[in-house]
């Protein structure tokens, strides 16, 4: 059954065709046809889509889908084309300055990271419009500690980029003798000034990267 596109339908083939599964997605269905929700349902598995299991390098782990109009697109911290960047994203290229000299881009879409090996994976996959965490109960970490558990196994070390502590409490499935985890605070302006800024997250991944003789990730996102 092919849902995702890529390696990640073969890895997952026992998910999609559980009868589980299958009576949880009727249930986020359901969900779409009652309210407006986000991302729009094509986008659902869009980190999967657009980072292939084999070419995964980093993780950068979300907790839930913005929620207003037009912003989530089924990346982590990403917002569509055109839209204002929130709180979060803006401290996240604030440190990307600071720590890589890389200037902040115009859009606050991630795409351009996840076609690098950078894994923007949200722990719940959906949301009510205006309702953060509103699907949080649903049933959505059964599915992304399962994919989480599977990038543990993976033979290449990878980079798990953990901000703030519901990010951090998926620690406990990541063999860290094998794999990197950069833990701080959440970038949220609640947090960021109490570990996030300044903890240089984005060299430390890519200097790991070069340490297991893997490509750095190119952050820079402005157009050339």
């Amino acid at each position: 059954m092919e849902v995702i596109g890529n390696d990640w339908d073969k890895l997952l083939d026992n998910i999609w065709n559980s009868e589980g599964f299958k009576k949880f997605m009727t249930v986020i269905k359901s969900k779409y046809k009652e309210n407006t929700c986000f991302p729009e349902y094509n986008n659902i598995f869009n980190a999967l889509k657009l980072t292939p299991y084999s070419k995964v390098k980093i993780v950068i782990l979300g907790q839930d889908p913005y929620h207003g109009t037009g912003e989530a697109h089924g990346l982590s911290f990403s917002v569509q084309e055109g839209i204002r960047k929130p709180p979060s994203l803006k401290n996240i290229f604030k440190e990307l300055k600071d720590d890589l000299n890389i200037e902040e881009p115009e859009s606050g879409n991630l795409t351009g990271w996840a076609k690098e090996g950078v894994l923007l994976l949200n722990s719940v996959l959906t949301v009510q419009k205006d309702k953060p965490a509103s699907h949080k109960d649903l049933g959505w970490d059964l599915f992304t500690d399962h994919i989480i558990k599977l990038l543990n196994e993976k033979e290449t070390p990878i980079v798990f980029i953990l901000w703030g502590s519901f990010a951090r409490s998926k620690k406990v499935y990541i063999n860290t003798e094998k794999h990197y985890v950069i833990e701080s605070t959440h970038p949220s302006p609640f947090s960021a000034n109490n570990g996030f800024f300044g903890s240089k997250p984005f060299s430390k991944a890519n200097n790991f990267l070069i340490k297991t003789n893997q490509t750095p990730v190119n952050f820079n996102l402005k157009k050339n």
